[in-house]
């Protein structure tokens, strides 16, 4: 736990954070890539029954990234895993496992890990995963849980989606919400054996209030997850049409069947009280209160969806990161953008507990409770 304590002389001490971990890992490095492209409200506004006001006040959102011909979801994994694995003093060869989460792939098949792993020089076994925006979430707990096992030591694990591509630019409904985006996470097992204590150092003229030193040996790694789908939301944000049941036809293209289409009122609704449900699920089985939580970087699909989570789990608003407002709906990238955001300003420190937690399409829904620690894997 994170909670201030008193000791018999009065100085100050941290209480313990030695909930033991679902997985142990360090994070040896993260990378990020954004499309050149910036589209304003105000640009939308021009071409839609829409202002800037209107987008703003519904959903927080002021500008979006939009891929250009070149920047679709393959390149951009591409750039975001090249600054990750260079972050990590890596080289591609050196990765066992590549997960790609996204649900607009480069193609069909192969799957885009595979072609990234290829482009990377790495043998590594690569697949695609897609829960659709709670897609990252998803993969940090299937790369985890592999990583645990021994099925891998070194993982790439990446969020990419080009969502944009699918928008229908006369459905204000949709247009208004969604970029394109990709990062990456180096994650690497912990080979060390930590034994996970925590040692303290009060300055012996410590008083109350007063300065506290704290040695944190802990591990890095999953605390908690939990992973839920709402069956009765199944059919709430689809695309129709593209694959094997309804493929690809002049008349599901002259119906607009390969549009995102989406109920966004009931899906706010439903988002909001499963997110709420699965972050306390995960608090609840890591033994931790909403006061523990150091940071709380949840999918960035609506600000308002953020606030009101916040709100009902009862998290210290401060945690909360929000980069919706630059990026947008970017779907399985939006919580490694906004957890690399926040790594590289110094806000993620080790020891750090990270909230996550996404929801997208299906509905899924995912949360994980994180222990930060990075590491320059050798």
């Amino acid at each position: 736990m994170t909670l201030l304590d008193w000791n018999a002389t009065g100085l100050r001490v941290e209480a313990r954070r030695d909930t033991p971990l679902q997985a142990r890992f360090d994070v040896a490095g993260w990378g990020s890539a954004l499309p050149e492209r910036r589209v304003t409200n105000d640009e939308l506004a021009a071409v839609l029954d829409t202002s800037d006001e209107w987008i703003t006040a519904r959903t927080g959102i002021k500008e979006r990234r939009v891929s250009g011909p070149s920047e679709s979801t393959g390149p951009l994994a591409l750039a975001a895993a090249r600054q990750a694995l260079a972050r990590a003093g890596l080289r591609g060869d050196q990765i066992d496992l590549v997960v790609v989460c996204t649900t607009t792939p480069e193609q069909p098949m192969p799957s885009t890990a595979a072609q990234l792993a290829a482009q990377l020089g790495s043998s590594a076994g690569a697949f695609d995963l897609n829960a659709a925006c709670a897609g990252f979430v998803y993969g940090l707990v299937v790369a985890g849980s592999m990583l645990q096992a021994g099925t891998a030591r070194r993982v790439l694990l990446v969020g990419a989606d080009t969502l944009t591509r699918a928008v229908d630019w006369q459905d204000r409904g949709t247009a208004v919400l969604f970029g394109d985006g990709a990062a990456a996470l180096v994650l690497v097992g912990d080979p060390t054996g930590r034994a996970g204590h925590v040692t303290h150092a009060a300055h012996a003229a410590g008083t109350p209030g007063g300065p506290v030193v704290v040695t944190d040996d802990l591990p890095g790694g999953l605390l908690a997850s939990d992973l839920v789908d709402d069956p009765e939301g199944v059919e709430l944000l689809t695309i129709a049409a593209g694959g094997s049941g309804r493929p690809t036809t002049a008349d599901t293209l002259a119906a607009g069947d390969h549009f995102l289409r989406m109920d966004g009122r009931e899906v706010f609704r439903r988002a909001v009280r499963a997110v709420t449900d699965s972050v306390l699920r995960t608090l609840d089985r890591a033994g931790c209160t909403p006061a523990d939580v150091d940071l709380f970087v949840p999918h960035q699909a609506n600000a308002r969806i953020i606030d009101a989570v916040v709100n009902r789990v009862g998290l210290p608003a401060s945690t909360a990161v929000q980069t919706v407002d630059r990026h947008g709906n970017t779907s399985a990238a939006s919580v490694p953008l906004a957890l690399g955001e926040v790594a590289d300003t110094g806000r993620l420190r080790d020891g750090s507990l990270v909230l996550t937690s996404g929801f997208g399409a299906g509905l899924t829904v995912g949360t994980s409770l994180l222990r930060w620690r990075s590491s320059r894997d050798q």
